[in-house]
């Protein structure tokens, strides 16, 4: 059987805080329990759930301790620059921060915002 994926689950350490930005990116709340939310980013678009780190780190049997670059983005492909910047702008006025501007490089116009937890997003435009 091929693998999918079909949820990314982020281990956050303010499960109310983290909820409420990405309600603010305009996702919609499928599940809220205590210790875990799963929301739908819309169709075409795997769910996200958002587990409280130290509980997601005993579900796995790991240590909840780490910080740094973690290896992984997510990347928010859109059509244009302009989308690009709505979209930079809306994640900044839902409490993002923004790590790299967006601007336009050989490869294409992208920029980076990381959520409260410090995981990154990049947004890039498919075309110029």
């Amino acid at each position: 059987m091929p693998l999918q994926v079909t949820a990314i689950m982020l281990g956050v350490e303010s499960l109310d805080r983290s909820k409420r930005f990405y309600e603010g990116l305009g996702g919609s709340i499928e599940q809220d329990y205590p210790n875990f939310v799963r929301l739908s980013l819309g169709e075409g678009s795997s769910s996200l759930a958002l587990y409280e780190r130290e509980a997601a780190a005993a579900d796995a049997g790991v240590s909840p301790k780490g910080s740094g670059f973690r290896g992984v983005s997510f990347h928010h492909i859109v059509s244009s620059s302009e989308a690009v910047d709505e979209v930079m702008k809306d994640a900044v006025a839902a409490g993002a921060e923004v790590v790299k501007e967006a601007a336009g490089t050989q490869w294409g116009y992208f920029g980076y915002f990381s959520d409260p937890d410090g995981y990154l997003w990049k947004v890039a435009s498919s075309g110029q």
